[in-house]
């Protein structure tokens, strides 16, 4: 896993700025000005489609420029090509406390306590086959199906993490926990198929 850096340059200060969230749609957007264009960026993520998509227009033809590159730590390369960016690179030799360390030493200072991280690595036939089962029981969350598998060449991998985020109050009467104890599991997924290495 990579970051993706889009470098926008010197931009004039915006103003007018806005953000919104489309629970219909599922959409994040961003609207502000700055330099006589009224700019928006629109970000959705799509389980079935495996991706996450960034729309970035103007009200003035032109107006969207950026540079855009890809990184990662350790043991990556990325180059690009007409349309697109391509990294390459691998996580073999990791073991799931190594992992687990890359994840929190990149969780926002002081936010998350890195005892509450879980970290599930696993490896499907297809992507048909993932199991999208809710790890809770009865209100506990269950950790014995914890496991650490990156694959091969080609293996489809799901990589999800879970932390128990303690609920302190309620909001207006509404008891957001899902596990016994007063906290709820949040949940991050990402799904791809190994490069050929």
């Amino acid at each position: 896993m990579g970051d993706l850096w889009l470098d926008f340059g010197e931009v004039p200060e915006a103003s007018n700025y806005r953000r919104e969230l489309d629970l219909d749609t599922g959409i994040a957007s961003v609207q502000y000005a700055a330099g006589g264009v009224r700019y928006t960026r629109e970000v959705f993520a799509s389980a079935p489609c495996h991706c996450i998509v960034v729309r970035l227009t103007a009200d003035r033809p032109g107006s969207v420029s950026f540079h855009a590159t890809m990184t990662r730590p350790a043991d990556a390369t990325t180059e690009s090509a007409v349309g697109k960016l391509i990294m390459t690179g691998q996580a073999q030799g990791f073991s799931q406390t190594d992992f687990k360390t890359q994840v929190c030493n990149r969780l926002a200072g002081g936010l998350f306590d890195c005892n509450s991280v879980y970290v599930n690595v696993q490896t499907y036939s297809s992507y048909a086959a993932i199991n999208t089962a809710s790890p809770i029981s009865s209100g506990q969350f269950d950790t014995t199906q914890m496991a650490y598998n990156a694959g091969a060449q080609g293996s489809i991998v799901v990589v999800t993490l879970y932390y128990e985020w303690p609920i302190y109050v309620s909001l207006l009467g509404s008891n957001l926990s899902n596990l016994n104890g007063g906290s709820r599991l949040l949940v991050a997924t990402s799904v791809f198929r190994n490069e050929p290495y």
